[in-house]
């Protein structure tokens, strides 16, 4: 393969990233699909519909995934989910604060993406300060401590951390078979449980959670076998095309959100450019854009008030820092991650939920309820 051709290929990874993102935030606009919206819908109303959606949403990205992994279209070793080290302290404390400030700053980045997209200004503040907070946290000042507390504490793994491979070690089987055998059993169990309520009988609701699941293979699909080359015309090495850290991407939004600040900064330096996370960033803006204004839902809108300014800062440090800290955000963690099986994102997984319902009752509590 020529330079002039991974050149054409990478442009056609950055539009296939475009697309998903764009067609992402058209399915959860739609849908109403709200990772906060289905924890609060639960604490507030005992109403489960949008909690069935999302796990729906997971089922599809597990099956998905795995099929795509046991077909070998797709390599799940190569992304950091699957690596031997579980920072596990890091997955548990960074979910719970991503979960917490979340609901503080009126939903996670993707729906913040979404928000900002339909005019709201207070999403596109959320989604600066979240920006800036990550990249402190990724390689600036709260780099130093992360590195020297939570991430220090962790358990180096005899295998990838993914069930399959490391039950699949401790009983001697063929971790491929165990691999299929569990995603399957996991997304078939987490399907009927989601569509055995009435509500969930509903369009709407059967298409935001297949559509989100789907979208979420089809990011693997692109990242990993559609930007994958065998060897690079220049290095004469494997690459990902589209991706800064030359690995396996997923579908996640709090890195990228802090990358594309990145690139708009230092737009003159020569050694950056887009990515794929970034144009699944740009997608998801226009992608809410579009259906803002074809459903005539856009409008702008500001802070009520000093408390209500403080609680989306709060909120967007807090999941600006949670998001790096647990690996990946409600969709990096709570959907891309969680469809590989990985335990680090399970732990995350359950501190996005813990987060977001004590961000809730502190909510409740602070108004009387």
């Amino acid at each position: 393969m020529s330079e002039a051709e991974v050149a054409q290929l990478q442009m056609t990874v950055l539009i296939a990233g475009f697309l998903v993102g764009l067609a992402l935030a058209w399915v959860m606009s739609a849908s109403d699909f709200c990772t906060m919206g289905s924890v609060a819908d639960i604490i507030n109303f005992n109403d489960w519909t949008r909690m069935r959606m999302w796990v729906l949403a997971i089922a599809v990205a597990i099956a998905g995934t795995q099929a795509l992994a046991a077909a070998g279209l797709i390599d799940l070793s190569k992304s950091h989910y699957l690596a031997p080290r579980l920072l596990a302290l890091s997955n548990a404390v960074g979910g719970l604060m991503f979960g917490f400030g979340m609901v503080l700053a009126s939903g996670c980045g993707s729906r913040t993406l979404i928000r900002a997209g339909a005019g709201n200004l207070k999403a596109w503040v959320v989604l600066i300060v979240m920006a800036v907070t990550a990249l402190m946290t990724l390689r600036g000042l709260f780099a130093v401590m992360r590195v020297q507390s939570l991430d220090a504490v962790a358990f180096t793994l005899p295998t990838s951390q993914d069930l399959p491979s490391l039950i699949a070690a401790s009983l001697s089987l063929e971790s491929t078979t165990l691999r299929w055998v569990m995603g399957t059993t996991a997304a078939l169990m987490l399907a009927l449980w989601s569509l055995r309520a009435a509500p969930m009988r509903q369009t709407r609701p059967v298409l935001g959670g297949i559509g989100v699941g789907l979208l979420v293979v089809a990011l693997w699909w692109v990242a990993g076998h559609l930007a994958y080359i065998e060897e690079d015309p220049v290095t004469l090495e494997a690459r990902f095309l589209g991706s800064p850290g030359n690995r396996l991407e997923a579908l996640s939004f709090v890195a990228p959100v802090a990358t594309s600040l990145e690139l708009l900064t230092y737009w003159s330096d020569a050694s950056r450019g887009l990515s794929l996370g970034i144009s699944t960033v740009i997608g998801m803006l226009c992608g809410s854009l579009l259906h803002a204004l074809l459903t005539r839902r856009f409008r702008w809108e500001g802070f009520a008030g000093v408390q209500d300014t403080a609680w989306h800062l709060t909120g967007a440090v807090l999941m600006g820092a949670g998001g790096v800290l647990a690996l990946g955000c409600t969709v990096g963690q709570g959907l891309s991650g969680v469809s590989t099986l990985a335990m680090g994102s399970f732990i995350s997984l359950a501190g996005l939920i813990g987060g977001a319902a004590l961000a809730l009752r502190y909510q409740a509590s602070r108004l009387g309820i």
